[in-house]
This record gives C-alpha cells, sequence and structure tokens, in this order.
C-alpha cells in the first residue's frame, strides 16, 4: 500500500486509494468551479454519502441528497437557484416525474437538448396513450 514519504521513519501514514465515484465527484466540483456546468447530479453508493456532504458543504455548495433504492444515492448540487428549483420539481423518485418535469430537469442538467426534446414527445405521447386507454375504461 503506498505511503507518504515526507514524515519521519516510522510515521507514515497510509494513503487509501481514491474509489471511482470519488473521482467522478471531484471532476464533477471541477467544472462547477470552471464555470462548465451550473448543476450536476451526481449518483453513488450511499456509503459515500457522509464524504459527499461534508465535501460540498465544505466548498460552499449547495446540494440535495435523494435516496435512490436501497443502495444509491443521488447528489443534486451547483448554483443556489438551480438547487432551489430542483427541491421544487424533484419531489418523487425519477421515474415518476412527469413528461415536463423530466424534460426540464435534462435540460437543466445541460443534456443535449434536442435528446431531451425527443424523449420527452416519447414520454408525452406514451403518458397520452396510457392516460386514453384508462379514460375509456372508466
Amino acid at each position: 500500500m503506498p505511503t507518504t514519504g515526507n514524515q519521519p521513519k516510522g510515521r507514515r501514514r497510509t494513503i487509501s486509494p481514491i474509489s471511482s465515484e470519488m473521482k467522478v465527484l471531484m471532476n464533477h466540483i471541477y467544472e462547477l468551479r470552471k464555470g462548465v456546468r451550473q448543476m450536476v447530479l451526481f449518483t453513488c453508493n450511499k456509503k459515500h454519502g457522509e464524504h459527499t456532504a461534508e465535501r460540498l458543504k465544505r466548498l460552499g455548495f449547495h446540494y440535495i441528497l435523494q435516496p435512490v433504492g436501497r443502495q444509491n444515492l443521488n447528489v443534486y448540487f451547483g448554483r443556489r437557484e438551480c438547487i432551489e428549483a430542483v427541491r421544487l420539481i424533484v419531489t418523487r423518485p425519477l421515474n415518476l416525474l412527469s413528461p415536463e418535469e423530466d424534460f426540464i430537469l435534462g435540460a437543466m442538467l445541460g443534456y443535449d437538448i434536442c435528446a431531451q426534446c425527443e424523449r420527452y414527445c416519447k414520454r408525452k405521447v406514451c403518458t397520452q396513450t396510457i392516460n386514453n386507454h384508462l379514460t375509456k375504461e372508466t
């Protein structure tokens, strides 16, 4: 296991390897600081949640933690305005968002806008088809 070399003999501390999830988090933080992004959705294992929240708090980022299933956590972080909007839009699991909410969130996250439009149209048609079918049954 690697150790730091600048400490007196016998007092070397062990450096633990950085997980791939934490490397992704550090890259997102870098992009936010450089202005490449205004907001990020980072999904990680819940075991990284406390460390992630501490780091974001220490760096002054606004954030929201949203549990996903048993093991994962969605972490939204970035500019205050964006996180306030997410707090109002994402009030349930992502797979239960309306087509409009899904579209807005994707656009806010900087996803390809043409792909978002295509996704919105497919989801909207699917939702309307289900609604029409349910209306006919009643």
